[in-house]
């Protein structure tokens, strides 16, 4: 079913085995909530599958629970599921990467996006989705910018196109926002921004954007995602073709530097 592809089948499930749980302890969503340090909304929206637990509450439910590690067996998988089906496997990826260069070329990339432009992208997509679908879209969009300020702290690229800055998704309001989090982003140490800009005469990303992924034990992997498909390349001739054309991204953007500046610039203009 469609659905329990996004992941929102699993997520009820999950759901249903806490609340069978809780009341097998005989205890009260309220009651719970104050052992865990959540309101009853919040456990309410879980036991729902509306909302995708921290593995921190999932740990400690299924302590205080007594589940006898039946909640901690699902964690990986609650955590998966916050995904749409054709990002899944990227994502775990993603969370593994040693390096992460992306080539975004419609929207700002998602480890860019602040909330309410992840929110704007979201209910912008053919077919609509539901608002709990969007909630946990964006929700799992966030949760992944953990990867700036993870131990030991990895190398993320981006190259722009600059028609993307100019795009008011969701409106000006959120446009600015959008800006000013991609120029703290861009100031970290372990993060570069480069724009593409609109004049260039010769371009070598006409393909399309892409995602290149390098793992820790050494693998490089190119990500590419369309029409809600999606296709990790493996092989090394293909990936070396993406890392060709990412090079020459980089070569022919403007520098970090002026990246941000122009961002800047028009941030101010917004």
């Amino acid at each position: 079913m469609a659905d329990q592809d996004d992941g929102a089948g699993f997520l009820r499930s999950f759901g249903l085995q806490l609340k069978l749980l809780r009341e097998r302890e005989k205890l009260s969503r309220p009651e719970l909530g104050a052992r865990l340090g959540y309101g009853e909304d919040q456990i309410a929206s879980v036991e729902l599958g509306r909302r995708i637990p921290k593995p921190e509450f999932i740990d400690r439910a299924d302590e205080l629970l007594n589940a006898g590690g039946l909640l901690r067996a699902m964690k990986e998988e609650v955590q998966r599921a916050r995904y749409p089906a054709f990002f899944r496997d990227a994502a775990k990826l993603e969370t593994e990467a040693v390096e992460l260069h992306v080539y975004a070329t419609q929207a700002m990339p998602g480890l860019l996006q602040s909330e309410e432009y992840a929110r704007a992208v979201f209910r912008m997509w053919r077919p609509l989705l539901d608002e709990d679908t969007i909630a946990r879209r964006v929700s799992a969009r966030l949760a992944r910018q953990a990867i700036f300020s993870r131990t030991p702290l990895p190398t993320v690229s981006f190259v722009i196109e600059e028609t993307v800055l100019l795009r008011p998704l969701g409106g000006r309001e959120v446009l600015r926002g959008e800006l000013e989090q991609a120029l703290l982003y861009g100031q970290r140490r372990n993060v570069e921004i480069q724009v593409m800009p609109m004049n260039r005469e010769e371009h070598p990303g006409l393909g399309g954007p892409f995602t290149l992924i390098e793992t820790k034990e050494g693998r490089r992997i190119a990500y590419v995602e369309a029409h809600q498909d999606s296709r990790l390349h493996t092989e090394r001739q293909s990936v070396r073709g993406f890392e060709e054309q990412y090079g020459l991204l980089r070569a022919q953007a403007l520098p970090p530097r002026e990246s941000l500046a122009l961002i800047e610039k028009l941030l101010g203009e917004t």
